[in-house]
């Protein structure tokens, strides 16, 4: 049982998966399992004929969905990122068979709330940041690493911090006391070089969340993983994907608005849409958590949920 500071609430819980399932004998992916809720919820609503395959880097997760279902024949859990889709799926022979991919983006609440794991600029800890641990190289070794503008750059692509350069000038300049090891020293830097932030945002958020994306590699994972899903999936199948923030969200949206327009073709050329090859179709407009949901769950706040649908 998790303590009460490491539980997660899953977002967009109900929507997701009443988008997600459309037969209760269907194969699944649940690409970030976290701690579960979403595929909890996926299984509730398959048969004994039905099959969910997750996905997750997080070894504690792994461990917690091994621990949680391990009585369930129709579940299997993997430790690879959702970019490893069409090799696990292909491997499992079910290519082309997948009724729905559920992506959930992000970083979960224990991996916040635990200060141990580097995600947090609030409570002190290792400045790590991995998903997985176990695998890559930690945001310490990268700060330790890399060019000033390399770091400039990061925190304003993946952050979209105005102030980039002033911080990336501070950390460099602070590296060469001595190395920067702990979440609250970064964050303490990035505070004293950020001369204006939004109220009631910490002032290393941006930063912080951009480290975080270059570290775990998350929106080419993301990109990657767009296209294995609707290869994977069979005529009908759903593509569902939770997002957290402008970034992520804008490639969903891209790929999804792509996807349903189909094949390029030169202004004025008479073609019909069908010859256009369209291969996804949209499901109604975005969704956002309802105020109940905010209120009890303030982290969904920002979440926004795009679905679509194989076209044959």
């Amino acid at each position: 049982m998790m303590s009460g500071a490491l539980q997660h609430e899953t977002v967009l819980l109900e929507p997701a998966v009443e988008a997600l399932l459309s037969a209760a004998d269907g194969v699944y992916v649940d690409g970030t399992f976290g701690r579960g809720g979403h595929s909890q919820r996926i299984l509730l609503g398959l048969n004994e004929q039905g099959r969910l395959l997750a996905f997750d880097k997080d070894p504690a997760a792994v461990q917690v969905a091994r621990e949680r279902f391990a009585a369930d024949s129709r579940f299997e859990i993997v430790q690879r990122s959702f970019a490893d889709l069409h090799e696990v799926v292909e491997q499992r022979g079910l290519a082309g068979k997948v009724s729905g991919v559920l992506l959930d983006l992000g970083v979960s609440s224990p991996q916040l709330d635990d200060a141990q794991r580097g995600f947090s600029f609030v409570n002190d800890g290792p400045l790590d940041m991995r998903m997985n641990p176990q695998e890559g190289i930690s945001a310490a070794q990268w700060i330790a690493e890399a060019q000033e503008q390399e770091i400039a750059d990061v925190i304003y692509r993946y952050g979209e911090e105005r102030f980039s350069r002033r911080m990336a000038k501070a950390i460099v300049a602070r590296r060469q006391m001595a190395p920067i090891t702990g979440t609250l020293e970064l964050a303490e830097i990035i505070k004293q070089a950020n001369p204006a932030w939004e109220k009631h945002k910490h002032p290393a958020t941006r930063a912080f969340q951009a480290i975080r994306i270059h570290v775990n590699r998350e929106l080419d994972d993301l990109q990657s993983v767009l296209a294995q899903a609707l290869d994977l999936l069979q005529p009908g199948g759903r593509l569902v994907v939770i997002s957290f923030h402008s970034l992520e969200d804008r490639i969903v949206k891209q790929f999804i608005n792509e996807q349903a327009r189909g094949d390029d073709y030169p202004a004025g050329v008479p073609i019909q849409f069908a010859d256009l090859n369209p291969r996804l179709r949209k499901l109604g407009k975005a969704v956002k958590a309802d105020a109940r949901e905010v209120a009890a769950n303030p982290r969904s706040r920002s979440a926004i949920m795009r679905v679509a649908e194989k076209l044959a």
